[in-house]
């Protein structure tokens, strides 16, 4: 048995045979998993509380060659369904007969991972508008240039912001940045991103999108923007060419941005003002 000590520890502790047979477990291993008795526990193997086997099997595969794990992430499954995440350290031991058996201590570190998902969300949001932000916008670059992924984006800015901004206050100009925000999130599809920039610069991030899906959302923005944004807006667009990064694609958009304002400048067309 487990002894009276281990009885009594707030970790979960089990013992287990090489095939996953759950042989002894104290009581807050089975307040872990949400059973009442060791009878209830045995009727389950390792594998079939795991979400995923294929962890289970990468650390047999550790505890063959090296005779223990520490600290191995495992996402477990409770009969009622809930998911936990935990740690597991353990370790392998051989009786007399050649039997193994793995003797493991169990940490749940759910409320610690939930805690760090909030955290690492932080970091990826602007504040003020609850927009993802540059951080994230850098993340999408790393994890998709190289591969076959398509994009669109559409690069915004508000017309006359630091006007507006200096003639009405920081406050207002917050007000006008969270409203033109909230706008976008509802242009966009619900895999696509809002992006701020920074100051008055926004950016669509269109997941997947072609150049028939990005121009859709271009000429919505173009034809509705007018009555419906809280503010008029300038937008410069671009689909990925090839395998470019994203960052290129972007660049791209913010060009034809500022060859548009170059043109409204030189007098090749009308600019509505903010509107207050």
């Amino acid at each position: 048995g487990l002894g009276a000590l281990v009885e009594r520890r707030r970790e979960a502790i089990y013992v287990t045979t090489r095939d996953g047979m759950i042989l002894d477990a104290n009581p807050a291993f089975l307040e872990m998993f949400g059973v009442d008795s060791l009878d209830e526990m045995r009727a389950f193997s390792a594998e079939d509380v795991l979400a995923y086997p294929d962890q289970r099997r990468r650390e047999v595969e550790i505890l063959e060659r090296e005779g223990s794990v520490r600290d191995f992430e495992l996402i477990i499954r409770r009969p009622d369904g809930e998911e936990r995440c935990v740690l597991d350290t353990a370790y392998a031991v051989t009786d007399e007969s050649g039997r193994v058996f793995f003797h493991g201590v169990l940490i749940d570190i759910t409320r610690l991972k939930e805690l760090e998902r909030r955290l690492h969300q932080m970091t990826l949001r602007d504040p003020l508008t609850g927009c993802f932000n540059r951080r994230y916008l850098t993340s999408l670059g790393a994890n998709f240039d190289g591969t076959d992924s398509a994009w669109g984006v559409v690069v915004i800015d508000i017309d006359f912001f630091k006007a507006y901004n200096d003639r009405h206050g920081h406050q207002a100009g917050d007000r006008v940045l969270a409203e033109t925000a909230t706008y976008l999130k509802q242009i966009v599809r619900a895999d696509d991103a809002v992006i701020r920039l920074g100051g008055d610069e926004f950016l669509l991030y269109l997941d997947g999108a072609d150049q028939t899906v990005t121009e859709a959302i271009v000429n919505r923005l173009r034809a509705e923007g007018p009555d419906s944004a809280p503010v008029p807006i300038s937008l410069g667009w671009a689909v990925r060419a090839g395998d470019e990064p994203l960052e290129k694609t972007v660049g791209r958009a913010d060009r034809e941005l500022m060859d548009w304002r170059t043109r409204i400048r030189d007098g090749e067309g009308d600019r509505p003002s903010l509107r207050t």
